[in-house]
């Protein structure tokens, strides 16, 4: 299957993983350590951010080279494949480990001293991560914070609608606060694997401190929180120095509500732009080099 499709029809997919969705057992935040890469990076700053900071969120490389991280903490290795080499060799130095994984046979999985599993079906093929991220991320959140999706249809047809309307100019900036800061990284991931583009994500006030001084006139900025006072003092000043601004939001205010919504956004972002293109595979699968370097050190 063209990888094109596999994305679209796993984006579809989320849908009946979402009703069917059971949360985890809450655990006591200050006493965990999630670690992930990529993908699995965000969704373990999702539980971090929705723990208000309790919990921690940690890169498996600089767990390697300072153990005194994970000094009394319980750590949750979070990888779809299970075989990432450096979550591995994290979890050789965890005394109290769980594995949040799609493979409940990886080597991720026999080195962790507990599986949570996660259960959803997909297209069967290597593409860009979509209902891979979405189960790791409401996986990770209901460890440390009790929630119910609502409306889930509502949100993804809201976000598909809203994300018609973003068109990708030149470089792409994704802001976000809290809960929607790793979306934004999420979502630049999803332009780097798909379409190959040049994006880059941060905070909503770090942008104006930092990101806002490499922008260009006709570059992109899309905002991923709902359109307040401070968003929209941000989009007309951004739009006066010729900058194309994009702020998709829904009126509900509920935090849960809001990541899934923004999740849907990145992702119909990165296939829409696909479609306009007329691509038929995501550019990691057709860069080849680029991808041998990759799986290199991941693998």
């Amino acid at each position: 299957m063209q990888t094109i499709l596999a994305l679209e029809r796993d984006i579809a997919l989320q849908l009946e993983f979402m009703h069917d969705f059971k949360p985890q057992k809450p655990i006591n935040p200050k006493n965990a350590l999630f670690c992930g890469s990529g993908d699995s990076l965000a969704s373990s700053m999702m539980a971090e951010c929705f723990s208000d900071y309790d919990a921690k969120a940690v890169d498996p490389l600089d767990l390697t080279k300072n153990r005194n991280i994970s000094k009394n903490k319980h750590v949750y290795f979070v990888s779809i494949s299970g075989n990432t080499v450096s979550n591995i060799r994290a979890a050789k130095m965890a005394k109290k480990s769980t594995a949040i994984t799609k493979n409940d046979a990886s080597k991720l999985a026999k080195m962790c001293k507990e599986i949570i599993r996660l259960n959803y079906n997909d297209s069967k093929t290597l593409t860009s991560g979509s209902i891979s991220f979405l189960a790791s991320m409401l996986t990770c959140i209901s460890l440390v914070y009790r929630f119910r999706i609502r409306n889930a249809k509502k949100l993804f047809l809201s976000a598909q609608a809203q994300a018609r309307k973003i068109s990708l100019k030149n470089k792409v900036y994704f802001l976000g606060n809290q809960h929607t800061y790793p979306i934004a990284m999420y979502a630049a991931a999803k332009l780097h694997e798909v379409l190959g583009l040049d994006a880059r994500y941060e905070r909503m006030e770090q942008f104006s401190h930092m990101g806002l001084f490499s922008a260009k006139r006709g570059d992109t900025v899309i905002i991923f929180e709902r359109n307040d006072q401070y968003n929209k003092r941000l989009t007309v000043r951004l739009k006066k120095l010729g900058l194309h601004v994009h702020n998709a939001s829904i009126e509900s205010s509920d935090k849960i509500s809001q990541v899934v919504f923004y999740t849907f956004v990145s992702q119909f972002v990165a296939l829409n732009g696909a479609k306009r293109k007329r691509l038929a595979d995501c550019y990691f699968i057709t860069e080849k080099k680029i991808r041998n370097v990759s799986s290199s050190m991941i693998y």
